[in-house]
């Protein structure tokens, strides 16, 4: 699959603007629980565009856009904020860096798309120039965040995986709009059981929500979703990386935390790990373009008739 350098640079975008989740929660947030604040990024911005493109899911979809919400949206923000209130930010950045490497695997088991010893490279390089870029020396390693943020990033992992692998004949917004939508019913429940009422909002509360929910989830998953769609798995999860980038780039600007050499050659790492995981997809054009005859192994031998790169 060629890539495309709008289609790259719109979806890295998604993980940019992600990157202002942790600021804008802890800042302007701090009396909200993690799965209000999930469910509440969440439902609203799926409704609105429930409204906007008037159209449900039909058959097997009611059961893959459950799990697909589950996975991308009830889970992982769940675990995002849990651990978001419960580490430092660098520490759960930290963890949430291996997710690249865990989609590489996964892409391999689901999407029969080969392993590339780049991509292994790549994911690993990054997630070491994130621990550079935002781990301190100090940082407290509370067991439940650390758990949480794992799961966390299993979790969009497989989300991320799995909407590459089932892609229905509706246009990208009403698949992101019901993903969203049922991410965000499903959170429901769990937040009226476990957790406190909701405060009563102020205007700052309204705004930082609107900005998680309307700009942070609905317009950069919509990206996001566009680019897993279009761009190979290698191409696409190394750009995760960049929303710790962008955390620390708004502290050490609106928040006046510094910016250490450590910090700068961590960033560099990580702009690096993006680098080399266009390099393996380039790589692997240019092989197939040479021997478009060959047909990369598979674990399972049930699936045949395609290339070992995911379309």
């Amino acid at each position: 699959m060629r890539t495309n350098a709008s289609d790259l640079l719109l979806t890295a975008a998604a993980p940019a603007i992600w990157g202002s989740t942790y600021a804008v929660t802890t800042e302007f947030l701090p009396n909200f629980s993690p799965l209000t604040v999930a469910m509440l990024r969440a439902l609203p911005a799926g409704l609105i565009l429930l409204l906007l493109v008037r159209k449900l899911p039909t058959g097997i979809w009611w059961a893959r856009i459950l799990l697909l919400g589950a996975l991308n949206f009830s889970i992982f923000l769940s675990m995002l904020f849990i651990a978001a209130y419960r580490l430092p930010g660098g520490v759960a950045a930290t963890i949430g860096a291996i997710q690249p490497l865990l989609v590489v695997f996964l892409a391999y088991f689901v999407l029969a798309s080969p392993i590339r010893l780049l991509s292994v490279l790549a994911a690993i390089v990054g997630a070491a120039g994130v621990a550079l870029l935002v781990l301190t020396p100090g940082a407290a390693l509370d067991p439940v965040g650390i758990m949480a943020g794992l799961a966390g990033a299993a979790s969009m992992a497989c989300g991320m995986v799995l909407s590459r692998k089932w892609q229905p004949p509706v246009s990208l917004l009403t698949f992101t709009a019901w993903q969203l939508t049922a991410g965000g019913l499903l959170l429901v429940p769990a937040a009226l059981i476990f957790e406190p009422a909701i405060p009563v909002p102020t205007m700052t509360n309204v705004l930082a929500l609107t900005w998680l929910g309307l700009v942070g989830m609905a317009l950069t998953y919509f990206l996001w979703l566009r680019g897993v769609t279009r761009l190979d798995s290698s191409v696409v999860s190394p750009l995760l990386l960049l929303s710790p980038v962008t955390a620390v780039l708004l502290g050490w600007l609106f928040l006046d935390q510094t910016l250490t050499a450590l910090q700068i050659a961590g960033g560099m790492l990580v702009i690096g790990s993006i680098w080399l995981g266009q390099s393996a997809n380039h790589r692997s054009e240019a092989v197939s373009k040479r021997n478009p005859e060959v047909i990369v192994p598979r674990l399972n031998p049930a699936h045949k008739g395609t290339s070992g790169s995911a379309s």
